[in-house]
């Protein structure tokens, strides 16, 4: 989940200047409000979008980047503005706004504090489905609201605030991130766009997929050879990732830290892993086959889970019947279901097995690495058919906290309220860009307002049980199997591979025992795949009990291809090329 992040220069907005590009002390008091503008451009329309106030206790980075779920986090808070003219100011106070991990400006700690305001931008969707909605386009960006091209933000004032005493903050959103620059092409790295037609005409407006495509060495030499297809799922891509032509240097700063894995110098690793990938790809031995990475970032997330979806349309086709028809024609690909298998971890391990199971015919195996929850028995700590309220558990004196994050000994980070609050400071009706709104986005039916009908009330966690049912019926891929397994068995016959470490950090591993507790007892036919599981292994573990997670996470297209050779062999149809691309 995470995304490389730009840093900004701060301009100046009071009259003072306060040295390493913050404003000097604004001596203000009093109960908070904060007023906001905008500069008067020719030309410029009415925005609508949401509002967004951070306050941090340290100038580390700019308060925009220090929301997080974990314990360290800052403080935010957020407004829906609409038809927000230049020059008119808007204000921001309690009757507005909803803050995390504080709620209420009116709690905000007396003490010192860096701020800054952003607006992240909507655009106004007519869809086909009758319902006008204003969400947040994907720009390039891959929904980061924080570099977004076109958000436009304030720079960072310090302020010494007292709740004792009344006062208003002033700040102008006079700073604009800007565009994301295309990747560009080179000799094994090829990027293509198109317009889906099903998307636009679902959407009503122009909406495009892409791909980064990973071509075979002697592509150019071999031009009669025709190629089987690897889909790595997962989220948005700026470009093909863990692939370089070059070594790194060995005068490579060593000196970063990386808090999730507790080890120095991780940079380098990873562009060591991607130089040894390239060796191992352009080597003799190797197969030769077409690896594509999907750009699918929508309004809602920055990617769409790769199926059909009331609320985002018809990505699932438009990625099976537009982009990888296009994609196998332009790169030579063989376009049959044995030639083609998918992997990826969390979202993208979610991805590869609903794909597989959506579209039995059209893929040959997947490889499902620490998946998104695929049985709604286990969603993350809650069981939505079950369970009253997805914050706490059920009890008649207390109101313990169900967890959001864990680490492998079981120290807790968040609970799922705090990740929930967060993503609602964020934005409302689903709109924050984050994991559970992507999943209200892509499994809920829509709403009688035009947006995602939600699982639970964000604020308080009551659950509603109609459209849990909803998402049991569509989306639960356990409940699909088990419900469809007389039609669907025979065509995934020795298809699913599923890998999950015993604790990972977001309880998914839960949702993996209730699958295999079903594939266990499959017959006529048996399922025949595996379910395999990493001892204290985080999130991310994708099958290696060899490696740290931190190397083997780095490995996925490479860990899966003796297993997908095998598969090739022992399928493939009587006829099917099996030496063009074996060269």
């Amino acid at each position: 989940m995470q995304k490389n992040i730009l840093i900004h220069k701060y301009l100046i907005i009071s009259a003072l200047v306060f040295c390493c590009c913050f404003q000097s002390y604004a001596q203000i008091t009093g109960a908070l409000k904060v007023s906001v503008t905008f500069p008067n451009q020719k030309g410029a329309s009415p925005l609508d979008g949401r509002l967004m106030l951070f306050l941090a206790n340290n100038n580390k980075q700019e308060p925009r980047f220090q929301i997080k779920d974990e314990p360290d986090t800052q403080l935010m808070f957020g407004a829906d503005v609409e038809n927000w003219q230049a020059g008119q100011e808007f204000v921001l106070e309690d009757k507005n706004t909803f803050g995390y991990p504080i709620q209420k400006m009116a709690n905000l700690p007396a003490g010192e504090y860096y701020v800054q305001v952003l607006l992240h931008k909507y655009e106004t969707f007519k869809r086909a489905d009758g319902h006008t909605v204003k969400l947040p386009m994907d720009r390039g960006e891959g929904q980061n609201f924080r570099i977004a091209p076109g958000n436009i933000y304030s720079k960072v004032l310090k302020i010494s605030y007292n709740p004792q005493q009344s006062q208003v903050i002033k700040l102008v959103l006079d700073q604009e991130n800007p565009p994301i620059p295309e990747p560009k092409d080179t000799k094994y790295i090829k990027h293509i766009k198109i317009q889906s037609e099903r998307l636009t005409k679902f959407w009503g407006r122009p909406m495009y997929l892409g791909a980064h495509v990973l071509l075979p060495e002697g592509f150019d030499t071999h031009p009669q050879a025709r190629y089987p297809l690897m889909i790595y799922h997962g989220h948005f891509p700026s470009d093909f990732g863990g692939f370089s032509e070059n070594p790194p240097d060995p005068k490579m700063d060593t000196t970063d830290y990386i808090d999730r894995f507790k080890i120095y110098g991780y940079k380098k690793r990873v562009a060591q892993e991607a130089y040894d990938f390239y060796k191992t790809w352009t080597s003799s031995d190797f197969p030769r086959f077409l690896i594509i990475e999907i750009q699918h970032a929508n309004p809602f997330y920055d990617d769409s889970y790769a199926v059909n979806s009331a609320n985002l349309g018809p990505y699932g086709d438009a990625i099976m019947y537009e982009l990888l028809p296009y994609i196998e024609q332009k790169f030579r690909g063989i376009g049959q279901g044995w030639a083609r298998f998918t992997y990826g971890g969390s979202t993208g391990g979610w991805e590869a097995l609903a794909v597989q199971i959506f579209y039995p015919d059209e893929f040959n195996g997947c490889f499902a690495a620490c998946p998104d929850p695929i049985d709604f028995r286990a969603y993350t700590s809650v069981n939505i058919y079950q369970d009253k309220n997805a914050y706490y558990y059920d009890s008649p004196y207390k109101k313990p906290l169900r967890p959001g994050k864990r680490n492998y000994l079981g120290e807790i980070a968040c609970s799922l309220q705090d990740m929930n609050h967060r993503e609602l400071a964020q934005g409302s009706k689903s709109r924050s860009g984050d994991q559970f709104d992507i999943w209200e986005a892509v499994y809920s039916p829509v709403g009688k307002d035009g947006y995602p009908k939600p699982i639970w009330n964000k604020l308080t966690g009551e659950i509603d049980r109609e459209v849990a049912n909803y998402w049991r019926e569509n989306y639960d891929l356990r409940h699909i199997l088990a419900r469809d397994w007389a039609k669907l068995g025979p065509k995934l016959r020795g298809k699913i591979h599923i890998y999950c470490g015993d604790m990972d950090n977001y309880y998914l591993n839960n949702a993996v025992y209730l699958m295999e507790d079903f594939l266990k007892k499959t017959n006529n036919p048996p399922y025949e795949g595996e379910v395999d599981y990493g001892d204290r292994a985080e999130h991310c573990w994708n099958g290696d009990h060899t490696q740290p997670n931190y190397i083997s996470r780095l490995r996925y297209n490479t860990m899966y291809v003796k297993k997908i050779m095998q598969r090739i062999e022992k399928t493939a149809p009587q006829g099917a090329d099996l030496k063009s691309w074996r060269y």
